[in-house]
């Protein structure tokens, strides 16, 4: 079965293909600017071509619904309900935050915590058993403070994501390992999106919606300037 998995959640716009579980094509490029709404229809394009299939060999579309960007969830939740609306195929969903655990599973950590920026001090963020990446903690907005995570402190900690910057420098946790430069990946989303298919687990493209956690508050302008 061939899918079709889109993560726009963050800088890293990725979009991969699969047959069954083996990945077919990979591609995905981290930006400070934001560029899915630029690059996600090529790198679809490149991914497809370099599977060598074309979007009618699509049989299903999986999408990292978040949390994560506004405007980057927006986008990657239309496009992947435009295609399975036009494909007439299944809408799968999976929590960003499991793409990002899924590296450092079986790594001999007890407990990952992946951690997206969410401004100021405040992240998205939830804990994950190190080993069979169960959800021990759920997906929630969290603003750090020193004492944020100190009754993890007797664990084998690794804190993953942009938002784990902000825990290196505030966490009382000397034993922690933190790596920064992680982001949801198109690529780490094939195991869940297996699990889910064979559950029939589909969300209802019409009234799907990303997870954003927050609601969205934009910028009012002036009265002068209305």
């Amino acid at each position: 079965m061939k899918i079709l998995y889109l993560e726009t959640s963050s800088k890293n716009c990725s979009v991969a293909v699969s047959d069954n579980e083996k990945l077919l094509c990979l591609c995905e490029e981290v930006s400070e600017n934001y560029k899915q709404s630029e690059s996600l229809h090529t790198f679809v394009e490149w991914a497809l071509e370099g599977a060598q299939i074309t979007m009618k060999d699509i049989e299903a579309v999986s999408l990292g619904k978040g949390p994560g960007s506004y405007t980057g969830l927006r986008i990657g939740a239309a496009s992947a309900k435009g295609f399975c609306y036009g494909l007439k195929i299944p809408l799968i969903a999976v929590n960003s935050m499991e793409s990002m655990i899924e590296p450092f599973l079986g790594k001999n950590y007890d407990l990952i915590v992946p951690m997206i920026d969410a401004r100021r001090m405040e992240v998205y963020t939830a804990v994950y058993d190190g080993e069979t990446g169960k959800e021990l903690s759920a997906t929630e907005a969290k603003i750090l403070d020193e004492h944020s995570f100190e009754e993890l402190k007797d664990k084998k900690v690794v804190f993953v994501g942009d938002g784990a910057q902000k825990a290196k420098e505030i966490l009382n946790l000397p034993d922690a390992e933190y790596h920064e430069n992680i982001y949801p990946s198109a690529q780490y989303l094939l195991k869940k999106t297996r699990e889910k298919l064979e559950k029939k687990e589909f969300e209802d493209i019409a009234y799907f919606e990303p997870f954003y956690l927050k609601d969205f508050h934009g910028v009012k302008k002036k009265k002068s300037e209305e």
